[in-house]
């Protein structure tokens, strides 16, 4: 999990803190990203709210009794408001709910009310800021199809993993051709040797999943599949774009399939190579 510096906030006999956290699929509970609004005191979480693209939740006492409970979305609405408005009015209770009576009873909730206005603008700062997304470089060997496009790339990490990079671009904004004409790239596989994964939206949502190599050995295989299979309408839509798949034309990806897969074999190096040659390729912006 990757975490982002934590703000704190004193504030009648407890603290707030907030932060950002990135999930990983298969590394986390699953992929997501979002900010956390933790309630401390005497170093020990009383309350967490997490207020993620997906996980929408609250948990009482997550260093004793664990409890988590779901907001409702379509009743509750944005998960940082609905949070704020617990601890304004409810937070003595959750704090009984979770174990910690003592603190319940000594937390002045004057000076609670008024730091909740910064913990608010706070939480709603880091989330929109505090985002972690990356952009890519779009590969050196090209293959149209139609509103999309997949860029191959070899790369290699600083730390020395890599592998062969697939990404899936499209141009989002202006027209192709034209100086204000925007690529982006929707989705990206990196199937490296150590730590193959996969992101959803990297310069949107950016939700990564690690591959799970005792079920998916062959991550290289295992992506081309979903070309193949016409997974990438759902992918697409599932990272943010449901405009470009609505207009994925999957004969033109599978005309392309044979050349695109060659050359991807081509590239992918071989499960014996320790160290790819040739310096790190970094991305074009690291977050």
């Amino acid at each position: 999990m990757q975490q982002a510096a934590r703000t704190k906030i004193d504030a009648g006999g407890v603290s707030f803190v907030v932060q950002h956290e990135l999930w990983d699929g298969n590394l986390q509970d699953h992929s997501d990203q979002g900010v956390v609004i933790l309630v401390e005191a005497n170093d020990t979480t009383l309350l967490r709210f997490n207020c993620f693209d997906i996980e929408k939740s609250y948990v009482y006492g997550p260093d004793s009794k664990n409890r988590l409970c779901r907001m409702d979305p379509t009743v509750d609405g944005n998960p940082i408001m609905w949070s704020v408005k617990q601890i304004r009015e409810n937070l003595t209770t959750m704090l009984t709910e979770a174990g910690y009576e003592d603190v319940a009873g000594s937390v002045n909730m004057d000076e609670v009310k008024g730091a909740l206005g910064e913990v608010e603008a706070c939480a709603r700062e880091t989330y929109a800021n505090g985002r972690n997304t990356v952009k890519h470089n779009r590969g050196h060997d090209i293959f149209e199809a139609g509103n999309i496009r997949f860029g191959l790339e070899l790369r290699k990490q600083a730390g020395g993993d890599g592998g062969l990079a697939i990404h899936v671009l499209a141009d989002l904004a202006g027209t192709p051709g034209r100086t204000y004409c925007e690529e982006t790239e929707l989705l990206a596989f990196d199937c490296f040797r150590d730590a193959p994964h996969y992101h959803y939206g990297p310069r949107n949502k950016n939700h990564r999943i690690f591959w799970d190599r005792t079920l998916v050995p062959d991550t290289l295989e295992w992506t081309l599949n979903r070309f193949k299979n016409k997974d990438l309408k759902n992918m697409i839509e599932r990272a943010g774009y449901p405009g470009i798949a609505a207009d994925i034309d999957q004969d033109l990806i599978d005309s392309i399939m044979p050349s695109l897969e060659a050359k991807a074999r081509e590239l992918q190096p071989g499960a014996e190579v320790e160290v790819m040659d040739g310096p790190a390729t970094p991305n074009l912006v690291p977050r």
